[in-house]
């Protein structure tokens, strides 16, 4: 579940394409077109419909197996009952099948709040279908390094709270990252954030009782130098669906 057309690239790509790799079928739901993104070269008025394009192929690179592009207006979704977006939600668990949900994490990760209110739509609806919702974020210690490297606001987990830390091939994410050529072209906080995470992705569980399994790590304050400090991979059951 996301707000704007690359959300499912920049910050799900590496584990919506692992887990196709694992033989999950994966479904992803945006909410807007994301015509207001202060990215946009040259100014253009088409850029919903080019975004639109856009996500269409980059899911296809992830290896989505339904893509649904709602057109909620962009930056606005918080003026939008939360009935309404749950119902969007919640058709998507039910024709979709789903028996778990990824979002970004409570606090939107940087705090848009788009973001916020498509993760309060998804808990909501999760939590009326009983399906679990896994939220994407970032270890505290990136957080902090982005937000001093670019003055953007990054919200993050201590590693000691994080339910999953998990090893991710990035290949088809940056194939799918490319797609989105106009959000992608010129912008130097993603590419900071794929540094310094590596190849790896986290999420937290924030709803339902199907906690992710694996250990944690200790929160040391400092950024990991090798991969192997980080925990083991977990696989996810085949027959899933996401």
């Amino acid at each position: 579940m996301v707000a704007h057309p690359d959300d499912e690239s920049f910050a799900l790509g590496a584990l919506l394409s692992g887990y196709a790799a694992h033989g999950v079928r994966t479904a992803v739901l945006c909410f807007t077109r994301g015509e207001a993104s202060t990215l946009n070269p040259g100014g253009r008025e088409d850029l919903g419909r080019v975004r639109a394009q856009e996500f269409s192929r980059a899911a296809r690179i992830l290896a989505v197996d339904r893509a649904v592009l709602l057109d909620y207006p962009d930056g606005r979704l918080s003026a939008f009952s939360l009935p309404e977006l749950t119902a969007r939600v919640r058709d998507m668990i039910d024709s979709w099948g789903a028996t778990r949900l990824l979002a970004f994490d409570a606090g939107g990760v940087t705090g848009h709040p788009d973001h916020v209110r498509a993760t309060e739509a998804a808990l909501t609806a999760a939590e009326e279908r009983g399906v679990p919702v896994l939220g994407w974020t970032l270890p505290t210690m990136v957080a902090d390094r982005l937000t001093r490297e670019f003055g953007i606001p990054f919200h993050g987990r201590a590693l000691s709270t994080l339910d999953q830390s998990t090893p991710v091939d990035r290949a088809a994410q940056r194939r799918a990252i490319a797609c989105h050529r106009s959000q992608s072209a010129d912008n130097p906080v993603l590419y900071r954030r794929l540094e310094l995470l590596g190849d790896f992705e986290s999420v937290v569980l924030l709803g339902g009782t199907a906690r992710p399994s694996g250990t944690s790590s200790q929160d040391d304050g400092h950024l990991p130098e090798h991969v192997a400090q980080w925990p083991s991979p977990v696989e996810c059951p085949r027959r899933s669906r996401c």
